[in-house]
């Protein structure tokens, strides 16, 4: 089962009721799956500074005095925002000479964090992307984080019924494993546990045994390897065998990707103000003008991809 939900928003008029239509559209898929849920926001870019949003079952005494003691052993200022089990930190983005800790913003403030406690759980990093999740259905994960009130540019969302791992807060979807990036998922892959030993020999961050981190992962990588989100969902055909259908976020960008076969639901929209995705067309029907909106099904192995860059672009696979 699962549900997955999109919105990408063209029209910035939009932007202040993103937290706001995505929760809808989430909580609408409940029945898909009750067993936790996930959104990703792209939101709000601060000039020079890095987003880590980390997560504690007892954040009461873990983000206590955390952003001092990260700033200290980092060699700069953080500053810390908590919403219940999470908290965002904001970093300023650079290299920082720590003698244990290796360079890079991101990659250092995993190993200060690591450090300082190792039961924290890193959700995201990036410039722009903040991820929320936890165990419990969609309407008391998005309350508990106040999602509705957050604006954006762009985000996803996942409600999951658990079929190939335990129902855990790093469990749930969506995933992040490279700045700025994230992905949902919906089916099962067959072969994620020698693309997981692969990619970790690559140097690819993998936390979890869940087949849908080995998805974003493989994408992380090859980005990393100089391909275009587009052209990295093109070769996921190729080199993820089993059934899925993906949503992919970026900085500046929205992806969608179903395999050969198709046997997961998913139905698009789109107007002059966003593009929408939902596992079923009911997660659609309370959006602004979708009376209006162009409607269809993505077509099986064909890559959909809209970018506030470019112009939107689809391309089946051979």
């Amino acid at each position: 089962m699962c549900g997955i939900v999109g919105l990408f928003l063209k029209d910035s008029a939009l932007e202040p009721q993103l937290g706001e239509l995505l929760t809808a559209m989430l909580i609408t898929m409940t029945d898909r799956g009750p067993d936790s849920a996930g959104i990703a926001i792209y939101g709000d870019e601060t000039p020079g500074q890095m987003k880590l949003t980390v997560q504690s079952d007892t954040p009461e005494t873990t983000f206590a005095g955390l952003d001092a003691a990260l700033g200290k052993a980092m060699g700069t200022s953080v500053a810390m925002s908590v919403k219940s089990t999470h908290a965002v930190l904001t970093i300023p983005a650079g290299t920082h000479a720590v003698l244990t800790i290796p360079a890079g913003t991101l990659a250092s403030a995993r190993a200060a964090l690591a450090e300082i406690n190792p039961d924290i759980r890193v959700m995201s990093g990036g410039e722009t992307l903040e991820i929320y999740k936890e165990v419990g259905l969609p309407k008391d994960v998005a309350a508990r984080f106040d999602i509705a009130k957050m604006s954006g540019t762009h985000g996803i969302g996942h409600t999951r019924m658990a079929t190939e791992s335990a129902v855990t807060t790093m469990g749930a979807h969506p995933f992040n494993t490279g700045d700025d990036q994230c992905l949902v998922h919906n089916g099962s892959l067959s072969n994620h546990n020698s693309l997981r030993r692969k990619l970790r020999r690559e140097g690819i961050h993998i936390e979890t045994e869940n087949d849908t981190e080995v998805g974003a992962a493989y994408l992380t990588w090859q980005m990393q390897n100089g391909a275009t989100l587009g052209e990295a969902l093109q070769s996921s055909l190729d080199d993820l065998d089993g059934f899925f259908t993906f949503v992919v976020g970026t900085k500046d960008g929205f992806g969608v990707v179903r395999d050969p076969i198709a046997c997961k639901p998913a139905v698009m929209a789109e107007t002059d103000q966003y593009v929408a995705f939902g596992s079923e067309y009911r997660a659609l029907v309370d959006l602004p003008g979708i009376e209006n909106a162009r409607v269809w099904e993505p077509e099986p192995a064909t890559v959909y991809f809209w970018s506030h860059d470019k112009a939107p672009t689809s391309k089946k696979a051979a």
